[in-house]
């Protein structure tokens, strides 16, 4: 799968009973594997499939769990789709596991720091890692997090996190970044990270942007006494897009998003406009 021209789109398939936006709707199999054919047929590039909630304060999840929730759905889809299958997890027992059962990227909101074996499974099976940001864990990244230098410190985070898979072994080319909006950090940061997503780009490796439906979003559309809108509810979805356009025209590569076909007919404009020098041609005649 080539990044560049064309933004590619990681849905979102929480199988969980408690994440943050749809914790429970695909908790059982044959719902999830219903969320997945959707998905992939409203346009997913990669479906990433997680097991346990990273919403703040969330309650870890004991590895057996954690693939008992996760690899059936694995190893179902395994055999009747073609687009890549991320995990979304810490620990390199679930990992393990879910590579046997047909995944090849492997999502680590820790940036392989939880778990000492994921880096060096990464390697030995030639898989590729997302090296996320976050300030603290999810326990307690929420408790007033603050920054000097919000780019540059989670820009040196990420060099340190590349340096770290590489040295386990990690092929640079098998290496994807994510600065963890909404991990550890305050509406303003994201709002500053979001405008500045530009800056990661300047590391020389893909950049993914995973702001669906995240808090910031919700706080900033609620009106005046309400502290937050629903995830589920409508502006939500329409904020969403906006922050999926910003980020593209910003420089992500990949964005990870729930609601996957309104992010298809996004993704399919602004990457238009983005590369508008080089499809001039195809363009004419048209209003």
């Amino acid at each position: 799968m080539s990044l560049g021209r064309r933004t590619r789109i990681m849905g979102i398939l929480n199988v969980t009973p408690d994440s943050f936006s749809d914790g429970g709707r695909f908790f059982r199999l044959d719902e999830a594997l219903k969320r997945a054919e959707k998905m992939i047929a409203d346009g997913a590039d990669i479906l990433d499939i997680g097991g346990e909630s990273t919403r703040p304060s969330a309650a870890p999840v004991e590895p057996e769990e954690e693939c008992r929730r996760v690899i059936p759905v694995i190893e179902h889809l395994a055999k009747h789709i073609t687009i890549p299958i991320s995990i979304d997890t810490t620990k390199s027992t679930v990992a393990r596991r879910a590579v046997a059962a047909g995944a090849s990227i492997i999502n680590d909101i820790s940036a392989l720091r939880f778990d000492p074996e994921m880096g060096p499974f990464a390697a030995k099976n030639n898989v590729l890692v997302v090296l996320m940001h976050m300030k603290g864990t999810p326990a307690d990244m929420q408790k007033s997090p603050t920054y000097d230098d919000p780019v540059g410190e989670i820009s040196d985070f990420l060099s340190q996190a590349i340096g770290r898979a590489e040295g386990y072994g990690i092929s640079r080319s098998n290496i994807i970044i994510d600065p963890g909006i909404g991990f550890g950090k305050t509406a303003y940061h994201n709002l500053f990270l979001m405008n500045h997503l530009s800056e990661f780009g300047k590391m020389g490796v893909p950049v993914l942007l995973g702001s669906s439906r995240k808090a910031f979003i919700r706080k900033i559309l609620s009106p005046p006494g309400c502290d937050g809108l629903n995830p589920d509810h409508p502006m939500v979805a329409v904020g969403t897009q906006a922050t999926v356009a910003a980020g593209i025209l910003n420089g992500a590569h990949i964005v990870r998003v729930h609601d996957v076909a309104e992010t298809y007919a996004t993704v399919k404009i602004v990457d238009a406009i983005r590369n508008a020098a080089h499809v001039q041609e195809q363009c004419q005649g048209d209003a």
